[in-house]
């Protein structure tokens, strides 16, 4: 089994009367590239200071390859981080940019002076950049001196709050894929924290959702998308369709409000301790029922709008009796019978479902 490189037991973190981290509980392995996302102000980049040492707990405790690091401070930890603003000297070269970290720690100028070419090379920066000035790059360019200057020193631990939010789009992909090209070749555990859920499930072996302060859920991109175990997680990790639930004959489940519904509509759930959940139906998963079609369950909709994504088009649509908006993804272009207003059949497979109680989306909080 890998071995745990970061530990973090029970961590609270309070500002006078507000705690803003309730009992954090996370483990994470040698080698993982982990993304901490959630809205502004669920604790992700609070739980990140910690792990620097920039901010300390108020309670819990956190282990970095085994060694506590409560009286260890930031400069001493085997971590490194790169922040949205860069914070590049701009008055220093490139060279002793990258170099600096090295530079506090005494190390002989010849060996920073080696390493800092390495350091250039892995980025694929080129040789001359090293006499320029951060004002002398681009974008793109400093972020890569950013993310050398935080790898020269052989960090345990790459701590990474939002470095690619304020780029445009077609340069964030660009760093993306440098970030996992980086990832790859070094085995250097990653730490990311990002609102951009696109680039989470894009990076990340372990995604770990975070609200008010609790850490909701951790689990591959996959499950996150396709097996949510919180409501919160469900709705803020892509669109989806919620059914609410409850329990029927036999330890089946059967929709609730949902008048029209037709087919089977009853869904094993197995795993799901509660009385009442929640059927989650992603929109690519709704179907347009053809007159022969197989699906399980179907239903009648209005469309109310459309929006066109280029590859696919979702639409926006309520039942006939107009209780329940409805979301689903068309792939390719929408022929003319879906249109504003239309009415249409759709419908869903059970085995493109997911069941999960109801009660997990009540916020229970640390005293």
């Amino acid at each position: 089994m890998p071995k745990d490189i970061c530990t973090i037991q029970g961590v609270i973190k309070n500002y006078g009367n507000f705690r803003a981290l309730h009992g954090i509980d996370l483990h994470v392995q040698k080698g993982e590239f982990i993304a901490l996302v959630g809205p502004s102000g669920s604790g992700k980049s609070t739980l990140l200071q910690i792990i620097s040492g920039f901010e300390a707990p108020s309670e819990g405790r956190l282990l970095i390859d085994g060694v506590d690091m409560t009286d260890v401070a930031p400069a001493d930890r085997p971590t490194s981080m790169v922040f949205q603003k860069l914070a590049l000297f701009p008055h220093k070269t490139i060279a002793e940019n990258i170099g600096f970290p090295l530079k506090l720690r005494k190390v002989p100028k010849a060996e920073i002076a080696k390493r800092t070419r390495e350091m250039l090379d892995l980025m694929e920066l080129k040789p001359e950049y090293l006499n320029r000035y951060p004002a002398q790059l681009s974008g793109g360019e400093q972020q890569r001196v950013a993310l050398a200057r935080s790898m020269i020193s052989h960090p345990k631990l790459l701590l990474l709050d939002e470095p690619l939010s304020a780029l445009d789009v077609k340069l964030k992909k660009v760093l993306q894929t440098e970030l996992k090209r980086l990832h790859r070749s070094l085995g250097v555990t990653f730490i990311h924290v990002t609102h951009d859920l696109e680039e989470a499930m894009m990076l990340a072996d372990h995604i770990c959702v975070m609200q008010n302060g609790l850490l909701l859920q951790v689990g591959t991109p996959d499950d996150i998308y396709y097996r949510p175990t919180h409501r919160f997680v469900a709705e803020f990790i892509g669109e989806t369709n919620l059914f609410p639930v409850k329990a029927g004959q036999n330890g089946s489940y059967e929709i609730e409000e949902l008048p029209g519904a037709r087919g089977v509509s009853s869904f094993g759930g197995e795993g799901v301790q509660s009385d009442t959940a929640y059927l989650m139906v992603r929109p690519e998963f709704l179907h347009l029922a053809a007159p022969d079609h197989d699906l399980d369950v179907t239903i009648d909709i209005v469309v109310s709008e459309t929006f066109n994504h280029g590859s696919t088009t979702q639409v926006k649509a309520v039942t006939r009796e107009g209780n329940h908006i409805i979301t689903l993804e068309i792939q390719g272009h929408l022929d003319e019978a879906v249109d504003i207003g239309a009415h249409l059949t759709v419908g869903w497979h059970d085995t493109d479902t997911h069941l999960f109680a109801r009660t997990a989306d009540k916020m229970e909080f640390a005293a």
